[in-house]
């Protein structure tokens, strides 16, 4: 399991026959008779997160984004918690959702080449529904495909698995673009939707949007652009000057694009939209249902009801930072991405994968005795939150880097060589002989949940605390594994981490 997957525990608290908190119930699980104060359920809070990541410091290069504006990041705070109780369910019952996702969806809509949208709680839910409008849009004689370059986001999986569809893989060269050949090759005649990316999440290059939409369109199917992580930072590098090849609705073919803005839109968790070319195949989005007696059910997204905070605080981030304001924190990223790419060219024993176009950048190894899942366990001992990614499709291992508006590079470089050195001392993980072996024959369904958790202890990750876990072995073991073996054991590893 990838370290981002294994987020460290903090310790389980000693189970007595007492109540350790004044007010909590005695049985474990069990709501105390009389509220608990507000003081001590926040202090209780506080406790429960000493353990996580930093989202503010720019130390984590995954998951946060950080504008280093405190006044912006408060407004948004404050949007949320005025929105926060507003029902999304029923817009007519609360207008003020109506005026705010027109203008959240209009000025993503301004930047990125027209078109109607819905506003979204993710990447993974705008991905969904434009699977979902494109199938329903093209309905055809069997299983419905996806065709998805090897460096498509897994959303487009899920979307798959959940809507009863197929995913046809075709490959990329040797800069991480995915093939339009290849892509041509794969379609048939149950291509529903062909994906391009803006620029894919593993190594921040850019697919040849055109080209594929081209072929798309030539055969008649539509082509989704996942932009989730670049569609807010590119338009605002390109009105800075910078040469940002065309991806958006704009281009001939692109039927629907998504652009994530908890991103770099900065906006807090649960903020995206998913732009349609052609308001019907928005439409298509949509579900509704009359066959009960209840209230009238029509939805935009996949959620019914859903709180409006999200939304007031996107609303409040976008104005509140404005034009110049995104184009200086894009400059700003990208500059740091940038810094990194040529200080990593410094660091003997690294090297960076492909030519990113957005501030993405992939770390890989070239050398046998350095391995980076050993560097990601270095530097997070060090302070430093550094994303490791398991090879896939020929791609080696490596650890992926996202620049935001904060990212100080200098220090970051000077963790990673000094976790490089460290990591090169240490020398690759110890595998226990044949547990890889083993591991890949295990029948999962004949373990519990206590059971798999003994399993992942004698590994060194502990889930009941005990330390920070050392993810080195554990992701050399899940490398050298199919993905279908570590899809079943993450599942495994979540159903024991909640357990």
């Amino acid at each position: 399991m990838s370290s981002d997957a294994l987020p460290e525990t903090p310790d389980a608290p000693e189970t007595t026959d007492v109540p350790t908190t004044p007010g909590a119930p005695a049985t474990p699980g069990a709501l105390p008779e009389d509220g608990r104060p507000a003081g001590e359920l926040l202090a209780e809070l506080a406790r429960l997160r000493e353990a996580d990541l930093p989202v503010r410091g720019g130390k984590v290069t995954a998951y946060v984004y950080d504008t280093g504006r405190e006044h912006v990041h408060d407004l948004a705070a404050t949007a949320y918690l005025e929105m926060l109780e507003v029902n999304c369910l029923d817009p007519t019952a609360f207008p003020s959702i109506v005026a705010l996702e027109r203008s959240v969806v209009a000025a993503v809509a301004a930047k990125l080449g027209g078109g109607s949208g819905v506003f979204t709680s993710g990447g993974t839910e705008s991905i969904m529904l434009a699977v979902k409008s494109a199938r329903d849009a093209r309905p055809v004689e069997g299983t419905p495909q996806i065709v998805l370059p090897a460096t498509g986001h897994p959303a487009f999986h899920k979307a798959a698995h959940y809507l009863g569809m197929e995913v046809v893989h075709v490959p990329v060269d040797d800069s991480y673009r995915a093939d339009p050949a290849a892509t041509a090759a794969a379609i048939t005649p149950r291509t529903v939707l062909v994906v391009a990316s803006a620029p894919s999440y593993p190594h921040g290059v850019m697919d040849p949007v055109p080209e594929i939409a081209s072929v798309a369109a030539a055969a008649g199917v539509p082509c989704h652009v996942d932009a989730c992580v670049g569609g807010w930072v590119l338009p605002w590098l390109r009105d800075a000057g910078r040469d940002v090849p065309p991806f958006d609705l704009s281009v001939p073919g692109v039927t629907s694009l998504s652009c994530d803005l908890h991103k770099y839109g900065y906006s807090p968790k649960g903020a995206s939209v998913v732009l349609y070319a052609d308001e019907s195949l928005r439409r298509h989005a949509y579900f509704a249902a009359a066959e009960w007696p209840g209230y009238t059910v029509i939805n935009a997204t996949v959620q019914s009801s859903k709180s409006a905070g999200p939304l007031g605080a996107a609303w409040a981030t976008l104005n509140a930072i404005g034009a110049r304001g995104y184009r200086e924190l894009a400059e700003n990223a990208m500059r740091a991405a940038e810094r990194l790419v040529a200080g990593v060219a410094e660091i003997p024993g690294l090297r960076v994968l492909g030519e990113p176009a957005a501030p993405l950048v992939a770390v890989a190894s070239s050398e046998p005795g350095l391995d980076v899942f050993v560097v990601a366990d270095e530097a997070r001992s060090r302070g430093w939150f550094f994303q490791p990614q398991l090879s896939y499709a020929g791609i080696p291992p490596n650890l992926h880097f996202t620049l935001t508006g904060v990212s100080d590079v200098e220090p970051l470089l000077a963790a990673l060589a000094d976790a490089v050195k460290a990591a090169r001392a240490a020398g690759p993980p110890e595998v226990p002989a044949g547990l890889a072996e083993a591991i890949a024959d295990l029948d999962l369904d004949s373990l519990d949940d206590a059971a798999f958790t003994d399993l992942l202890a004698s590994v060194g990750v502990d889930l009941h605390g005990g330390g920070e876990p050392r993810m080195s072995v554990v992701n050399a073991i899940l490398d050298g594994l199919p993905p279908a073996t570590r899809e079943a054991l993450l599942i495994r590893f979540l159903s024991a981490l909640y357990a």
